[in-house]
């Protein structure tokens, strides 16, 4: 398998990083040290530096990167409005680079020679992982078990980690694969494999059923500058406070859900079932106020835009050229998107309820239907017979 000294493993404590440890030393017969990178994982991380030393580490980190999570790679999603198939808020595929960076520079510290991850050969995150590794640190070796070893499924996986006494959360009962962060939880695998069920309605931590959610609208203010949000109901927050706020809040109100067949990277069509409330309210409210600031090109280039944003991030492809020159033009349209939005949340529906912005572009004068004096109705005839002149010349000479 090659001659390795040190090896920085991407460590959650889930079931492919809590056998991988042991794997590791057993096959390679290195040092091997878990590294951690906290993205609001909340209740998963506990006990987990004490885990990863009995399951192998010679030494466990354990990084807090929530804050940067926020600001280096969700708020530049917002402001982008990167929706990967117009419905998956990328919350696996924001944080995968930012707990690469973390783990580059745990490996360059430590003088490691090599990284692993513990991604699957069928899903995205083993391209999001390499590909910021290639990027930033190219001449370090990359372990992917999962293209080695002979574990063929989530059951060997299990069976492995039984021989050898490590403790895993997931059991054959329960098959199903789970990524918890602050910006949502996914849900994938096993029972959700069969496109004519129902997600079961026990496996949501973040939101409650839209049938059960209260029988009375929740009215949510978000304000943002330069398009990014600020405060909530008039009150400033810190990043990582206002997403954890919007969570709680969206989420009681049944936002947030999404179950979608998507295309994933590697070829294959794959269902999987989204909690995201913060991000559904956040992209609610960031683009009605883009609706007032932006004049109608830029607002419109920008929507195709939005698209390419958004598969550069689920591809992995964060750390590159193409994504930092659309962050500038991005950044750019961000200007005058400095505002407030009032939503009504009610039973699973966004609905937006007043707008403020502070460089609108409405005016009010000129878009009504009242009696103004700004709007010649007359100047649209001249207008119409210009744009359609090319429809009127095609039928004419068409005709002979």
């Amino acid at each position: 398998m090659g001659s390795v000294k040190k090896v920085v493993v991407a460590y959650s404590g889930g079931l492919d990083t809590s056998i991988i440890l042991s794997w590791i030393k057993e096959n390679y017969k290195c040092e091997v040290i878990a590294c951690c990178v906290d993205v609001g994982q909340g209740k998963e991380l506990k006990g987990l530096n004490e885990k990863a030393k009995r399951t192998g580490a010679s030494k466990a980190y354990i990084i807090d990167a929530k804050n940067e999570f926020v600001t280096d790679y969700i708020y530049p999603a917002i402001k982008a409005d990167a929706l990967y198939e117009n419905k998956y808020y990328l919350g696996t595929s924001l944080a995968r680079p930012v707990i690469a960076e973390k783990i580059a520079e745990v490996a360059k510290k430590e003088n490691a020679d090599a990284v692993c991850h513990g991604a699957t050969g069928k899903g995205n995150d083993q391209v999001r992982f390499e590909l910021a590794f290639k990027a930033l640190i190219p001449h370090v070796k990359i372990i992917a078990p999962w293209r080695e070893w002979n574990i063929k499924s989530r059951e060997d996986a299990i069976d492995y980690a039984k021989k050898r006494g490590i403790p895993v959360p997931v059991t054959k009962a329960k098959p199903y694969s789970s990524d918890a962060n602050l910006w949502h939880i996914s849900y994938e695998g096993g029972i959700l494999e069969d496109m004519n069920k129902e997600y079961d309605e026990s496996m949501f931590h973040m939101t409650v059923s839209p049938m059960k959610a209260p029988n009375k609208p929740t009215y949510l203010t978000i304000g943002f500058e330069r398009g990014i949000p600020v405060s909530v109901n008039g009150k400033k927050m810190e990043p990582v406070a206002l997403i954890t706020k919007l969570n709680e809040i969206a989420g009681a109100n049944g936002i947030g859900r999404t179950d979608m067949i998507e295309n994933r990277l590697v070829g294959m069509k794959s269902r999987g079932v989204y909690e995201a409330p913060a991000a559904a309210v956040l992209y609610a409210a960031h683009q009605e106020l883009e609706t007032l600031a932006l004049d109608r090109d830029t607002l419109h280039y920008k929507q195709e835009l939005a698209h390419r944003y958004a598969e550069l991030a689920y591809y992995g492809q964060w750390f590159s050229p193409l994504r930092e020159a659309l962050d500038a033009f991005i950044n750019n349209t961000q200007k005058y998107v400095t505002g407030s939005i009032k939503l009504k949340l009610y039973k699973g529906n966004i609905i937006p309820a007043a707008r403020q912005a502070k460089y609108s572009l409405y005016w009010e004068k000129l878009a009504t239907f009242g009696k103004d004096d700004i709007y010649n109705q007359k100047d649209a005839e001249g207008f119409i017979n210009l744009f359609g002149l090319p429809t009127k010349v095609q039928a004419i000479m068409r005709k002979k």
